[in-house]
C-alpha cells in the first residue's frame, strides 16, 4: 500500500534559527532530505508534506522559499507545502502574495500551543484567516487539548477555509487522559471544514515504555468522530523520534488499523492526504 505522509519537518540550522530547540538536545541540530530518506528507506512512502517547524520570525520567508526550491528537485518525495505565517501581524496579506502561486504551496500553519490563549481568537488573526481561501490555501491547525475550544471558535469563523487539525489535538497521552479532548474532539469534528491528523501523538507516549495499546483509544477515537474520510498519516518526523523511529510509528498505525478494509486504510494512508492536499 502506496502511503503519503502528510506531516514531515525539515530545518538547517546553518542557514536558519529554531530557538525551540534549544531546550530538546536530540533535536537542536539539523535534519535534512537526506536525513528524511534514510528514515523512509524500505518503506512504501512515496510523497510527503513539509510543514514549517516553527521557524524564527525573521527567517519565515527564507524557510518557505528553502523548502518550496526543495520540492522542484528530483528523487525526493516532497509534494506539498505548508509554509510558516502570522495571521496575528499586519503584513500578513503582504506575506501570503510573497509566497503565492507556487504549485508546491497547500497552506500555511502557525503554531498556537506554545502561545497565548487569545492569539487565534482576535479579529485580525480571524479576517487575515478567512482571507486563506482566495489563495487555495488551508491552516494547520497545532493546539493543546486543552486549546480545542479555541481551535472550534476559530474553525466556525472561517467557514469557507479548509483546516487540518494536528496531532489529534495533542491529547496527554503519557498521562492516560481521555476527558475533555474526547468531548471536544467529538465536536470540533461536527465541522464540515476540517480534518484530522493521525499524528504527533506517539511523540507524546511514554518514551521508556510505550506500547501499541496506549495509542489505540485517541486513534479510533480520532477515526469514528471525523470518519474514514477525513483522516491522515503524518509522520511528525523528526519530532517523533522523541519517542519512536518512524518505522516504528508508521507500523504501529498498521497494526492498529489492520482488521480494518483496504478502502478505509488506502483513505487514511494516502487518499485523502491527496485530496485534501491536492497534491499530483
Amino acid at each position: 500500500m502506496n502511503i503519503i505522509d502528510t506531516h514531515q519537518h525539515l530545518w538547517d540550522m546553518k542557514s536558519r534559527t529554531y530557538s525551540w530547540c534549544k531546550g530538546i538536545p536530540a533535536l537542536d541540530r539539523s535534519f535534512l532530505m537526506s536525513d528524511y530518506k534514510v528514515a523512509i528507506h524500505g518503506l512504501a512512502v512515496k510523497k510527503s508534506v513539509h510543514v514549517e517547524a516553527d521557524v524564527d520570525e525573521p527567517f519565515m520567508l527564507a524557510e518557505t522559499r528553502a523548502i518550496l526550491a526543495l520540492s522542484g528537485e528530483p528523487d525526493n518525495p516532497l509534494a506539498g507545502v505548508v509554509a510558516c505565517a502570522r495571521p496575528e501581524n499586519e503584513g500578513f496579506t503582504q506575506y501570503l502574495d510573497a509566497i503565492a502561486g507556487h504549485r508546491a504551496l497547500k497552506g500555511i500553519r502557525r503554531v498556537l500551543h506554545t502561545q497565548r490563549d487569545e492569539l487565534s481568537q482576535s479579529s485580525r488573526f480571524r479576517d487575515h484567516t478567512r482571507k486563506l481561501e482566495t489563495y487555495h490555501l488551508s491552516f494547520d491547525i497545532c493546539v493543546l487539548a486543552r486549546q480545542l475550544p479555541l481551535a472550534l471558535q476559530l474553525v466556525k469563523h472561517c467557514p469557507d477555509v479548509e483546516f487540518v487539525l494536528d496531532h489529534c489535538g495533542v491529547p496527554l497521552v503519557k498521562e492516560r487522559v481521555m476527558d475533555p479532548w474526547r468531548s471536544d474532539i467529538r465536536e470540533i469534528s461536527r465541522l464540515p471544514n476540517i480534518a484530522c491528523k493521525i499524528s504527533g501523538i506517539i511523540a507524546y507516549a511514554d518514551p521508556a515504555g510505550w506500547q501499541p495499546e496506549d495509542l489505540q483509544p485517541y486513534v479510533e477515537h480520532c477515526i469514528e468522530c471525523f470518519g474514514w474520510d477525513r483522516v491522515m498519516f503524518g509522520s511528525d518526523w523528526p519530532v517523533c523520534t522523541q519517542s519512536a523511529t518512524l518505522k516504528q510509528w508508521l507500523e504501529t498505525l498498521l497494526q492498529l488499523t489492520q482488521h480494518e478494509s483496504e478502502p478505509n486504510r488506502r483513505k487514511l494512508f494516502y487518499e485523502n492526504a491527496q485530496r485534501t492536499y491536492r497534491l499530483k
